[in-house]
């Protein structure tokens, strides 16, 4: 906790976090237009960011693109808010969100997390269907789990799996795990607040998909790093993006508790 809490002591490093709230996937140069200070000293505070896991910078070509991690953010928040002021928080948060909005350039979400466990079972965890069960409350995703293959969705954890045209794209075990996400369901349509019928038409034909990449730890004390990519979104205002964008955040920090053989709360999040 201790670098998280000197990284956020800074406020032109907080700064640099709004900025990458704002719109993630900037480079260094982006970053640092208006901000007052050298190049060299906007990459010693994102050096800072990123040791504690704060920033994550994924390489796309010949650029360093920076993304928001905020699973240490929520990490925090699991270890000092009560479970029942942590879940009015957390819906007064969302409204927040939904009120003032979040302007995005790159329609995708990137975030890293860090998990004492091996590439091995991490990867069990994200196809096991009993795994999936525990972390994800109930819900998820169950498939064979061989490129090409059907990946059946539960959107009720007293239903039956669905085939939604979910399809795995890659599958190496221990590295990399890709597939198609499902689109709007009939469910959705009351979740969100759509205009008109013609929005509603064009948001049910986006196909986003999201890809799971596992490699070893900068550090090898720190475990494995997963890497948690979800794009293909048509639009910064997708509706679906606006879903996953705050599960994964808790999904993974559930996942990161059951593989460190932590306790959860008695409500699934």
């Amino acid at each position: 906790m201790d670098p998280i809490f000197k990284a956020l002591a800074d406020p032109s490093r907080r700064e640099l976090l709004d900025r990458l709230n704002a719109r993630g996937g900037q480079t260094l140069r982006e970053l640092g237009e208006d901000l007052g200070m050298s190049r060299q000293a906007v990459s010693k505070h994102l050096a800072v960011l990123e040791s504690a896991l704060l920033v994550t910078a994924v390489r796309q070509g010949r650029e360093k693109l920076h993304y928001l991690n905020p699973v240490p953010i929520q990490e925090l928040a699991d270890r000092w808010i009560g479970r029942y002021e942590g879940h009015r928080l957390t819906a007064l948060s969302r409204l927040e969100q939904t009120l003032e909005g979040t302007a995005m350039d790159k329609p995708e979400f990137v975030y890293v997390i860090y998990i004492q466990t091996t590439a091995e079972k991490l990867y069990q965890a994200l196809t096991d269907p009993e795994f999936i069960k525990i972390y994800m409350g109930g819900y998820g995703p169950e498939s064979t789990w061989e490129v090409g293959a059907p990946v059946r969705w539960k959107m009720d954890p007293d239903g039956e799996f669905e085939e939604v045209g979910q399809r795995v794209l890659e599958a190496e075990p221990g590295k990399r795990l890709s597939y198609t996400w499902h689109t709007l369901q009939p469910m959705h349509r009351q979740m969100f607040d759509f205009a008109s019928d013609e929005e509603w038409d064009r948001a049910v034909q986006e196909r986003s998909k999201v890809t799971f990449d596992i490699e070893p730890a900068e550090e090898p004390e720190m475990g494995i790093r997963l890497t948690i990519t979800h794009d293909g979104f048509d639009s910064p205002d997708s509706k679906m993006l606006e879903g996953v964008s705050g599960g994964w955040v808790v999904i993974l920090s559930s996942l990161k508790t059951l593989l460190e053989g932590g306790k959860f709360l008695d409500e699934p999040a």
